[in-house]
């Protein structure tokens, strides 16, 4: 498998070459005496904002239950062949030709095919507007099924971070009821179905029986819990729920029980304030008001409410030895200690009176922004706190009636995807504030196109620079997601983004101990 640099990270090459060495095998099931099947394991982290694989805004643990992609990101961050066995990149980067494995089976019973993999890129390609992929399918020139197994995608320039983002490119069954419109049941070929969804409450996904891996997945079914209000270490404690993603002091408490044992995924969640910047209204339109708001923020304080001695203070997006961190733009954070004087000088000199403005603040159901709240009332203004629950959160977001947010992005499988969200035209922007920069977009889109990573990073770089020098969106720090898991369940450790199942690990090979 040609893997070349501008494919992938250095890392990302070694686990490629690793694949080639080992071509298409994976990792053996274990055998069945050593396994309890059935049972159902009921499971708590992200929920699950639409029935549409291609449509979805971010919420992407509960899907990869039943849908797959072509690739899948490993535990080390490394790309993954999965419904593709083996893949190459030619190497002027424009030539992806797809190995697919031999006899898997849709939910339906189907045989995937290369002509459905190629539907699937499709209705990407010329139905989904504004999701994850946008940006990466307006550069597929064709797509095409040299057999049943041979998928041929040509690009018409490079693009650095697509075998990554394939990852969540899932392929469903062309015959999946909605197709032409929304998906509403999907037909997959993942280890579970989609079966029973009800919004917001709960997921019941029965086994495949008919799973490419062996005899996996070991267990009968997983639900998946949706609610927003469950108390998760209630849960957790009372057998209720036996996966659960969990605040760091909560994980601390239930680790301590004897029963119940903590881990966390491998890439970082990364907190941030955003102001709007679709529709601002005066002082909140001026870079200078932003920064003297910011000078208020003790990024430290917040950190060590959310992670103790784990949180890391930064100013970027990713965490440091990460390949995109750049150290010295670390160390010139100015904001990395609060300065109250200067926050106040600043806003003086801008002639914003704080007494008289009452800030607009929107966000989750989440302590962590009444910290952030809290700070910026030391400078005198009033706060309209408003705490919704997800779905109600991006809603009044996306209405850009609002001044300030704080809030979070979890694990991706490519920097790009980060970075998407701060185009004029990417996914779900509405945590940053929606962004309207040309600028800005024409920079993102000269680095996905950049073949040498060095030149890569440096563009990335500049971006960022960009968002940070308009205060678009200033970050405060990173932490690990901390995984609850009962001593009952096994074979499951957590994996580097927030995916349940990929090609070497996850839910398809878990199973649960009986007594």
């Amino acid at each position: 498998m040609k893997t070349p640099l501008l494919a992938m990270s250095r890392r990302q090459l070694i686990a490629g070459v690793a694949f080639a060495t080992l071509a298409s095998t994976l990792p053996l099931p274990l055998v069945a005496e050593e396994v309890s099947r059935g049972g159902v394991l009921h499971y708590a982290t992200l929920g699950l904002d639409t029935s549409d694989p291609h449509r979805h805004t971010g919420s992407i643990a509960v899907q990869q239950l039943y849908v797959e992609a072509l690739t899948s990101i490993g535990p080390d961050g490394g790309v993954e062949p999965f419904l593709a066995e083996s893949y190459e990149i030619s190497d002027d980067g424009l030539t992806y030709t797809f190995t697919l494995r031999e006899g898997v089976k849709f939910h339906n019973g189907d045989t995937m095919t290369a002509q459905d993999v190629v539907a699937n890129f499709e209705r990407v390609k010329e139905n989904i507007s504004g999701g994850w992929l946008a940006s990466a399918m307006k550069l597929v020139g064709t797509v095409e099924g040299r057999d049943e197994r041979t998928v041929v995608l040509t690009m018409t320039e490079p693009y650095a971070p697509l075998a990554n983002l394939l990852s969540e490119l899932w392929i469903v069954s062309p015959k999946s009821e909605g197709w032409d419109e929304t998906i509403t049941t999907p037909i997959g070929t993942g280890p579970f179905s989609f079966g029973e969804w009800q919004p917001q409450l709960r997921l019941y996904a029965p086994a495949h029986n008919d799973y490419w891996r062996g005899e996996m997945p070991y267990l009968e079914a997983v639900e998946a819990n949706l609610r927003d209000d469950l108390d998760k270490a209630s849960a957790m404690r009372a057998g209720e729920i036996h996966i659960a993603s969990v605040p760091r002091d909560v994980a601390g408490q239930l680790g301590r029980s004897g029963d119940i044992r903590v881990s966390t995924l491998k890439d970082s969640t990364w907190y941030f304030v955003s102001f709007n910047n679709r529709n601002p209204r005066p002082p909140f339109d001026n870079p200078k008001v932003r920064e003297a708001i910011m000078y208020a923020v003790d990024k430290q304080a917040f950190m060590n409410f959310m992670a103790g001695e784990d949180g890391v203070v930064t100013n970027q997006m990713v965490m440091p030895g990460h390949v995109y961190f750049d150290q010295e733009l670390h160390d010139a954070d100015r904001h990395a200690a609060p300065d109250l004087d200067k926050a106040k000088a600043m806003l003086a000199e801008a002639g914003v009176t704080p007494e008289e403005i009452t800030i607009e603040f929107v966000s989750w159901q989440e302590n962590y922004p009444q910290v952030v709240v809290q700070m910026v009332r030391q400078l005198g203004f009033k706060v309209n706190h408003v705490a919704l629950d997800d779905l109600g959160a991006q809603n009044r977001l996306g209405q850009y009636d609002w001044d300030m947010n704080a809030m979070a992005s979890g694990p991706r499988a490519d920097i790009f995807l980060r970075f998407v969200r701060l185009m004029s035209d990417g996914p779900n922007p509405v945590l940053w504030g929606g962004i309207q920069d040309a600028d800005l977009d024409a920079t993102i889109k000269a680095a996905v196109a950049e073949p040498d990573e060095a030149e890569r990073k440096a563009l990335y770089l500049d971006a960022w620079g960009r968002v940070m020098d308009g205060y678009y969106t200033v970050v405060l720090g990173h932490a690990a997601n901390t995984i609850a898991m009962r001593e009952e369940v096994q074979g499951y450790e957590p994996g580097f983004t927030w995916s349940p199942n990929w090609a070497t690990g996850g839910i398809a090979q878990t199973w649960l101990a009986r007594d």
